[in-house]
């Protein structure tokens, strides 16, 4: 008699080192963090940008003739060349686009650039992608749980989400997470479970995510 093969649980990993990305495509893997610290001139950037109070919502698909090709951000944060730092933001989202490609081989990039002041999609779910990027570089962070935390039977339900604090694990701002979604070849049913933040009253966010097209 053979015995029944269970799904390993899966699992997340996180780091401080850049290198922490690539266990995301380990299998049994969801979810890879880089908890990096901005640089200053950056975070002064994206915070100076917040406080202009102006709303922002940026979107564009990045064609590269190879992963590692320079990505062609013309036009994105143009009306904040004024704040210092913007060049910096810049550099650093177009190297977030070219490790984003090199690991996925990815040649089709959809980026999203958004101000945020209230919770995108309040309710835990799972995302019908294969590998999103999401960063946030000033503000809250994104939210998660680890598995069997809250039962995938009931995502979307307000009375199923968990009650204890301790149980929601937080993005810092400057994190850059990697998460696996239900379209990621071998990991159906194992998307990872997260939700958009509520940002504190008169708060607002700066949320970048990349999601890989083709």
């Amino acid at each position: 008699m053979f015995a029944l093969q269970l799904p390993k649980a899966s699992r997340q990993v996180l780091g401080e080192g850049v290198e922490v990305l690539g266990e995301v495509l380990h299998d049994g893997v969801n979810l890879a963090v880089w908890q990096r610290q901005l640089p200053a001139r950056i975070s002064l950037f994206a915070e100076t940008l917040l406080a202009q109070g102006e709303p922002l919502a940026q979107s564009m698909t990045l064609e590269l003739a190879q992963p590692d090709s320079e990505p062609n951000l013309f036009g994105l944060v143009a009306q904040y060349a004024d704040i210092p730092g913007q060049s910096a933001f810049l550099a650093d989202v177009a190297w977030l686009v070219g490790a984003y490609a090199c690991l996925l081989d990815a040649r089709r990039i959809g980026l999203r650039l958004r101000v945020l002041d209230k919770a995108m999609c309040p309710r835990f779910h799972v995302d019908h992608v294969p590998l999103r990027l999401i960063t946030s570089y000033a503000g809250v962070g994104s939210e998660w749980l680890e598995e069997g935390d809250m039962s995938r039977s009931r995502l979307g339900q307000a009375a199923a989400e968990p009650q204890d604090e301790a149980c929601i694990r937080r993005l810092g701002a400057g994190h850059v997470a990697l998460a696996k979604g239900e379209k990621w070849q071998g990991n159906e049913g194992r998307g990872l479970i997260h939700r958009s933040p509520q940002p504190p009253a008169g708060e607002r966010r700066l949320l970048l995510t990349l999601d890989w097209l083709a």
